[in-house]
């Protein structure tokens, strides 16, 4: 592997990710995040920025991953414990109505982006609307509408304390929700369909 003394030398040849972190360990550099991370560090470091004031992109912290229970519309993108793995998974079939999911490149990038920004508000909730917006005509159709009052109803399910009694809550909203499209009333969430829906969703009540 070429050692690069100068930035002309650096961005004059192609490095494989492992190459690029070997250089930012010989360097002192951040050595985690993607190849155009790493090669961010690199190019700062031969333009004559100190090691020790060259951050991570993104934050390393740890946290606890979160439960299926856990994720909600307004769980936060980052420093919450949330990420791709099988739980959310599970959380996004059920949110979409689907059997399988499959997590997408366009979900990476939008987590990504929160990540590199430090967007500490960035929710579950607006992830999902970018990804519905990723590429949105600009007149809304009934689908989008659809999803629009889905997403409300989920919101609410989840904001009525009643709820909590409910293993798999996302499931059970899901039950509810397809009682209200049905229905010639609005379709809203309101807490007395608990008790109006009871046999259907009793099963799901924590034991």
């Amino acid at each position: 592997m070429k050692i690069p003394h100068t930035l002309s030398e650096f961005t004059q040849t192609y490095y494989y990710k492992t190459e690029l972190i070997k250089l930012c360990r010989q360097w002192n550099l951040p050595t985690s995040g993607t190849k155009a991370e790493l090669n961010s560090y690199i190019e700062k470091y031969l333009k004559g920025m100190s090691a020790n004031k060259i951050k991570p992109c993104r934050s390393n912290k740890i946290h606890r991953l979160l439960t299926y229970n856990e994720i909600n519309l307004d769980t936060k993108l980052i420093n919450s414990g949330f990420c791709f793995n099988k739980v959310a998974r599970q959380w996004f079939a059920d949110y979409f109505g689907v059997e399988k999911f499959s997590f997408s490149k366009k979900m990476a990038v939008i987590k990504r982006k929160a990540e590199v920004e430090r967007d500490e508000q960035a929710t579950v909730g607006d992830l999902i609307q970018q990804m519905q917006n990723w590429d949105k005509n600009k007149n809304a159709s009934p689908a989008e509408e659809n999803t629009y009052q889905w997403n409300n109803f989920v919101r609410d399910f989840f904001k009525d304390p009643a709820t909590k009694q409910f293993n798999q809550r996302l499931k059970v909203a899901s039950l509810l929700w397809k009682k209200v499209r049905i229905s010639r009333g609005n379709k809203v969430y309101y807490h007395n369909m608990l008790e109006k829906y009871n046999k259907e969703i009793e099963i799901h009540k924590k034991g």
